[in-house]
C-alpha cells in the first residue's frame, strides 16, 4: 500500500517550512491541498512539481474515498492544508479516518501551527489547555457554546476571522468574563502583533485586519448557572424568538 502523509506548511513565513517537508513534497506522487492556487504558490518557491487535487469541506467525502482508494494501491500522498498541520481546524480527518480503517500508513510530518505558537507566546498557563477553533458566526450560537466554556479551568484557544473579531471579543467578555487574555494576529507575518491584557483593555485596540488566534485564561471558580428565564432558554438552544415562534407555529 500507499503512504499518506500529513504535511504542516508554514502560517505566514515561507522559512518555516521544515526539510523533511520539503523532501516528502518533492517524493509523494500525489499532493492534496485545501486551495490548489494557495498550494501552488509554495510549491513554485521551493521548484517543486507534482500533480495537485483539491480537498477541501466541500468535498472532503467524496475526495477522501477516492484517495484512499489510489493509496490503497502503491501511491503516496500528501495532505496540505492552506496553513498549520492538516486536520486541525482544517480538513484531513475523514482521510485520516478511512486510512486507519482500512490499514494504510498515515505519517505526520510535525511543523507551524497558529494555536500551539500563540499558546507557546501568550504569558497563559499551558499545561492545560482546551482548543476550541471557530465559534460559531451568529451570536445565539456563539454565546451559546461560550456559555459552555465557562467552567473550563484550562487555557481557551480560538480561532477568529477579521469580519466577525470584534462581535467574539464582545461576546467573549459578556458571557467569560474580563478576563486575561493575549490576541495574536497574523502569526509569523510581516503585520505580526500580540495583545496581552484584560479583554477590556484589549478590544478597542484590535484592528480587525488579518487572521486571529484568541488565547483565553481559564476560569478560576466555578460560576453557577442563574435562574431560567425565556432569553436564558433561547439562548441554550442558540435560536432567536423569531426563530422559535417560525419552527412550531408558521406553516
Amino acid at each position: 500500500m500507499g503512504t499518506l502523509f500529513l504535511v504542516a506548511t508554514p502560517i505566514g513565513n515561507l522559512g518555516d517550512i521544515s526539510k523533511r517537508a520539503i523532501e516528502v513534497l518533492q517524493k509523494v506522487q500525489l499532493i492534496a491541498c485545501e486551495d490548489t492556487r494557495q498550494t501552488i504558490k509554495l510549491l513554485n518557491h521551493f521548484g517543486i512539481q507534482k500533480p495537485l487535487t483539491s480537498y477541501h469541506q466541500f468535498n472532503e467525502e467524496k475526495r477522501a474515498t477516492e484517495l484512499a482508494d489510489q493509496l490503497g494501491g502503491d501511491k503516496s500522498i500528501a495532505l496540505v492544508s492552506d496553513a498549520g498541520m492538516p486536520g486541525i481546524s482544517d480538513p484531513g480527518y475523514r482521510l485520516v479516518r478511512l486510512c486507519r480503517n482500512r490499514g494504510i500508513a498515515v505519517v505526520p510530518i510535525p511543523g507551524p501551527n497558529a494555536a500551539m505558537t500563540a499558546l507557546a507566546a501568550s504569558g497563559l498557563p499551558s499545561d492545560e489547555f482546551l482548543f476550541a477553533g471557530f465559534l460559531p458566526p451568529k451570536k445565539n450560537a456563539r454565546q451559546h457554546r461560550l456559555t459552555s466554556l465557562r467552567n473550563v479551568s484550562g487555557t481557551l484557544i480560538f480561532y477568529e476571522a477579521p469580519h466577525r473579531i470584534e462581535a467574539m471579543l464582545k461576546d467573549v467578555q459578556e458571557v467569560l468574563g474580563d478576563r486575561e487574555v493575549c490576541i495574536a494576529r497574523e502569526i509569523t507575518k510581516i503585520h505580526e502583533e500580540f495583545l496581552f491584557g484584560r479583554l477590556s483593555e484589549l478590544r478597542s485596540k484590535v484592528k480587525p485586519l488579518g487572521e486571529f488566534v484568541i488565547v483565553v485564561s481559564g476560569a478560576t471558580e466555578i460560576s453557577e448557572p442563574g435562574p431560567l428565564t425565556r432569553e436564558s432558554v433561547l439562548q441554550k438552544l442558540g435560536i432567536t424568538r423569531n426563530e422559535l415562534y417560525d419552527l412550531f407555529f408558521k406553516k
